[in-house]
Parts: C-alpha cells; structure tokens; sequence
C-alpha cells in the first residue's frame, strides 16, 4: 500500500495513541490542518485496508490498581472455540481474548484470556469463572502471572 504524505503525517500523529480529549479525531485533526471527520475516514480506510489492525483505548491496568495480571490459556474442543471465546471475551475482567493455534504435544492450548485482578487471588477465582463457563468443552488450562511491563505501541513507519 502506498502511503501519501496525509497518511504520513497522520501515522506521525496518532503513533502515540490518540489524544485523551472529548473528540480526538478533531483534536489530531487540528494538527494536521483538516476536519476531525476526515481523519476518522481516512483511520477507517486503513483499518479496512489492514494497514491499522484496530483502534481502541489500551488502559494502564497497574495504574488502575490491578497488579495481578494473568495470560490464562485453554484447552477447549476446537468446535465449541469460538462460541466460547466469545463468552469468555465479554466477562469483566477479561481485557483481550483470542484464539490461537496448538503447537502439540508441547502446547496444547488454543483459547488465550488476559486476566486482571488486585491479587492472584483473584485472578485465581476469575479462572475458576471461565472454567464453569468453559465446562466439559475445556480439557485443561493454565494461568501465567506478568512479571514485568511491555510498553505497547502503535502503527510505526520504517526509519521514523
């Protein structure tokens, strides 16, 4: 996909997340000297295009207090997958669900669900939520703690 010097500029401004105001598309829009609108569609193009995979708001979870943070991972029958992780996707507690590929016979999982939680203890119950939600379709499962923080970036352009 060819780039103009537009989506240049608006991948320069938005690298950084969007800005935390009422309007952001405004807001970058401001910037760069066009309506807010324009840089919604222009953002809606690319996600279209496959060139942004998504938009969305990426909370700082230690922030906010939740210090046990646990990347739970599932064995579930590959035809109740992806009705399940969708039921998964949408507890409270889950930030991100998805579906993987197994890498047998070392990894058998193929339901990824991140957990947040004040303690393990309960990140510990909250597994224990999606196991009943899970129930015979699930064949095994295992939670694995962070221990350090990744920073997490946006869309990049090569040698910018």
């Amino acid at each position: 996909m060819e780039l103009d010097e537009f989506d240049r500029a608006l991948i320069a401004a938005t690298q950084g997340g969007l800005p935390l105001v009422e309007r952001p598309y405004e807001a970058v829009g401001a910037m760069l000297g066009v309506p807010g609108e324009v840089v919604r569609e222009r953002l809606g193009q690319m996600l279209a295009d496959g060139l942004v995979r998504r938009i969305g708001a990426v909370p700082n979870h230690y922030r906010l207090g939740f210090t046990a943070n646990g990347m739970t991972v599932w064995d579930v029958d590959d035809a109740r997958v992806d009705e399940l992780g969708a039921q998964v996707g949408a507890l409270a507690g889950v930030s991100h669900c998805y579906r993987r590929p197994r890498h047998l016979p070392l990894w058998p999982y193929n339901l990824f669900a991140m957990l947040h939680g004040r303690s393990r203890d309960e990140v510990a119950r909250q597994a224990r939520e999606v196991q009943a939600l899970l129930g015979t379709a699930c064949r095994g499962h295992d939670v694995l703690y962070s221990t350090e923080i990744l920073k997490k970036t946006g869309l990049r352009l090569k040698g910018e």
